[in-house]
């Protein structure tokens, strides 16, 4: 019952929900829920580990599509069919939250999964060879928090800004060099770590 509560109003609010609104939707006090989950990681790592576990496995499928262009369309647009319906996952996934044991995983396979589809397309001619992983990372972050605005309005207007998003990934003669350097992958963890959720 609390983790099923937390789970709605995680995707409602996104996972810097408060503790009571949680306990309430449940019928509980917030001692109870305190007392079952003492810090909001442990709550958010029993609400989305089955989510997180499935996302790694549309990576590895990802990862081996003949076609790597294909692989990654696949894949953004798994991930963000469930962004919409979820903004919790969407705090999840772009960002650092400390202690969620499964979400390192999920951010290191993430990353293992569009370096390697990128790699693959540059090697088969689809992706322009100046876009780093980096780059791709961070679009794809500030993209899925403009989400819940985008559903709000349409609600699958978000796969327009996607597909456009991804139309400036491919490989063009006529495409102009992208203009300084790309985010490190510290300096990438920062920009996300500014993103949110911040409550504790």
């Amino acid at each position: 019952m609390l983790v099923e509560a937390a789970r709605e109003v995680f995707a409602e609010q996104g996972l810097d929900a408060p503790f009571d609104v949680i306990a309430r939707r449940a019928g509980v006090g917030s001692a109870t829920l305190y007392r079952h989950f003492p810090t909001r990681a442990v709550l958010v790592d029993e609400v989305f580990r089955d989510t997180l576990t499935e996302t790694m496995a549309v990576g590895e499928r990802a990862r081996t599509a003949k076609d790597a262009w294909t692989g990654l369309l696949d894949y953004t647009e798994t991930v963000f069919t469930g962004l919409a319906a979820d903004r919790g996952a969407i705090d999840l996934m772009t960002t650092r939250l400390e202690g969620v044991t499964t979400l390192q995983a999920v951010h290191a396979h993430n990353r293992r999964t569009v370096e390697v589809l990128l790699r693959r397309g540059r090697e088969q001619g689809t992706v322009r060879g100046d876009l780093s992983t980096e780059d791709l990372l961070f679009a794809l972050a500030a993209l899925s928090r403009a989400v819940p605005a985008l559903t709000a309005a349409a609600p699958d207007a978000w796969r327009r800004a996607l597909a456009l998003l991804l139309d400036g990934l491919r490989a063009s003669p006529s495409a102009a060099p992208l203009p300084g350097p790309s985010l490190t992958a510290h300096q990438l963890d920062e920009v996300l770590g500014h993103l949110g959720p911040h409550r504790d």
